[in-house]
């Protein structure tokens, strides 16, 4: 789009809507982060329409995930006008771009915990109906899927040659353990609080290898995404093997 173009006042109220669903249509093209969230908010809301939310939840969820998008068009608002007032660095400038990227930050958390009230029961009664069962099991299977989850971190380090085990490489080997134990304590615990203090500290356990330098954000994220998958893997196979 050519800056210099005149540009027109919208003259009726058809025209201020076309200028709005443009606005929409520029943020989803030129913003990751708008684009990563309305996936995952598609992905939610088809989730929660498959395993059939109360209307209540559903809305409330629904409120949560507009508001988000909201704050994040709102973000990409301001960082566009203090673009274009003040081109170099500047500390206030850089205070308003913290502070609308706080706003997305906060919007971000209260999804986060929407989802994790809304949905964490759909996955943990038909998993706590089979722990109670085996209550005796439960540790041993968080301390099976540490193992694995340890081995397989060595395995990808040595297959791809960088790294030691736990420092630096692909993937994430604190990210991986951190979320492997996560996973267990949320699935042996089968309480939100807890669950939410352990997703805390994991998360501020690779937040740290990110802020040190020792690992890049890639290699964080797959070596979450390895401790969880590995761990429900683990659950999943135990379930099926008692019943």
């Amino acid at each position: 789009m050519d800056d210099r173009k005149e540009i027109i006042k919208p003259r009726n109220w058809l025209e201020s809507l076309d200028c709005a669903i443009e606005g929409v249509i520029y943020a989803f093209k030129t913003q990751r982060h708008v684009r990563y969230h309305y996936v995952i908010a598609a992905a939610a809301l088809v989730l929660s329409l498959l395993i059939g939310l109360p209307m209540v939840e559903f809305v409330l969820f629904s409120i949560s995930i507009v508001i988000l998008i909201f704050a994040e068009m709102m973000n990409t608002a301001i960082e566009e006008v203090v673009n274009l007032v003040e081109e170099k660095h500047n500390l206030i400038a850089k205070n308003a771009k913290d502070v609308s990227a706080g706003a997305v930050l906060i919007s971000s958390v209260g999804v986060a915990i929407m989802a994790y009230m809304i949905f964490s029961k759909h996955l943990y009664e038909p998993m706590g109906v089979v722990l109670k069962e085996a209550k005796m099991f439960s540790g041993y299977l968080a301390v099976i899927a540490l193992l694995l989850v340890l081995i397989a971190v060595v395995v990808s380090k040595a297959t791809i040659g960088r790294g030691r085990p736990l420092h630096g490489g692909m993937p994430s080997g604190h990210a991986a353990v951190a979320f492997s134990l996560f996973t267990s304590i949320s699935l042996i615990t089968l309480d939100p609080t807890v669950a939410i203090l352990s997703f805390v500290m994991a998360i501020m356990v690779s937040h740290s290898r990110l802020v040190g330098g020792i690992h890049t954000k890639t290699e964080i994220i797959i070596g979450s995404l390895l401790g969880m998958g590995l761990t429900l893997l683990v659950y999943r196979v135990f379930f099926m093997t008692i019943k």
